[in-house]
């Protein structure tokens, strides 16, 4: 009977064991809104899988809330429905299959009410039965909602794949840390792999530390959740990786007019507005080896990408009305799209490369800066 009894006991805890793990597998590679699943997954007829980046909108009030930075005719009839409209014809053209925020969502000095901002400046993509997800800037707090309150809310909406933190992990700074797995196309053999990881961080918002002023910055209980995160994954399969997030980093710092695409016209010495510590996640970032670009938003009139240690640095431009920019100069938004690779047999491979390339909010949506981010070579690593 004592045999018996310990033959059950180790049977149950590896039972257990198990059903832990496994939940921890559905956890990462897929999300829940309204209890249905969704996974990510590369278009099976043209082999991509698009993301659409929407950086600071600072939605507020809606009709009630007047453009900042348009020319003087624009005055009289722009508002926060010009922000609406612009991400609804995104939308519409594009067809992405993931929509990011960036963060600065709503400009939370001037919202009235958090909530109703938020569901306001999200319609278009819960609309559309697009998936999508949120990371937080650092105006979004500064209403009634703190920072958890606001991720709780958001989680909680439809067709998001926003998370309030990684599942499983009871210690780490911020609110909206996770990944996000985006698998093979439906009935092939990399049905249920990742060909392409995504993740998402909290950049905070300010200094909490007295005597280091300025703007938040990645902490090490995040950077260790990447690590293992990043670790985790390229043990199943090397896919390349794309970092989201909404404060730039120092590194972006790095580059002058040889050595990136598009335009830096952020005002003031630096035109980055980074924390005044490097907090080192540029090193982690490197070190993984996994992540091939990072896409902030933050300094709305900089949107470019610039090419470091293997890694691009990416602005995605002011979008939001709202929002400070320059009169004449339209608001952007930013699209990347990673491609498989079609192999000999008709089926498709890993992903081949990554391009990204930005729209701007004019009559006819004018496409600029199309650039390739990376792409794999023969060895199966990437340049």
């Amino acid at each position: 009977m004592g045999r018996l009894l310990r033959i059950i006991i180790v049977f149950i805890c590896s039972l257990s064991l198990l059903l832990s793990v496994n939940t921890e597998e559905v956890q990462s590679s897929s999300s829940f809104s309204n209890g249905i699943q969704q996974l990510l997954r590369f278009d099976k007829n043209k082999g991509e899988f698009k993301i659409l980046q929407v950086a600071d909108m600072h939605y507020a009030n809606g009709k009630k809330t007047a453009c900042e930075d348009v020319l003087p005719e624009q005055y009289a009839h722009c508002s926060d429905l010009n922000t609406t409209l612009f991400i609804e014809r995104m939308i519409q053209v594009e067809k992405p299959d993931l929509i990011v925020f960036t963060g600065d969502n709503i400009y939370g000095t001037d919202t009235t009410d958090p909530v109703a901002s938020m569901n306001a400046a999200f319609a278009p993509a819960v609309s559309s039965n697009i998936p999508w997800a949120v990371v937080l800037g650092n105006h979004d707090q500064e209403s009634t909602l703190s920072r958890e309150g606001l991720m709780k809310h958001i989680v909680g909406m439809n067709h998001t794949l926003s998370q309030l933190n990684p599942f499983g992990v009871d210690v780490i700074d911020g609110f909206g840390n996770y990944n996000l797995e985006v698998h093979g196309t439906e009935g092939s053999s990399s049905g249920n792999e990742s060909l392409l990881n995504l993740y998402f961080l909290d950049s905070g918002d300010y200094s909490t530390v007295p005597a280091i002023p300025g703007y938040g910055w990645i902490k090490p209980s995040q950077q260790f959740w990447f690590q293992q995160t990043s670790m985790k994954l390229q043990r199943k399969s090397k896919a390349p990786g794309l970092a989201y997030f909404h404060i730039p980093l120092p590194e972006y710092s790095s580059f002058d007019s040889s050595n990136y695409t598009g335009v830096k016209l952020e005002p003031g010495n630096p035109t980055i507005s980074s924390a005044s510590v490097n907090s080192g996640f540029f090193t982690t970032l490197v070190g993984a080896g996994d992540v091939k670009a990072v896409f902030v938003g933050h300094d709305h009139l900089n949107d470019f990408c610039g090419e470091l240690t293997g890694i691009n640095l990416c602005y995605a431009g002011g979008f939001g009305y709202h929002a400070y920019g320059k009169a004449g100069w339209s608001r952007r938004s930013r699209v990347v799209v990673a491609s498989l690779e079609k192999k000999s047999n008709g089926s498709w491979g890993a992903v081949e490369f990554i391009k990204t390339y930005k729209r701007l909010d004019d009559g006819n949506l004018t496409v600029i800066d199309d650039q390739v981010l990376w792409t794999k070579t023969p060895s199966g690593n990437g340049r």
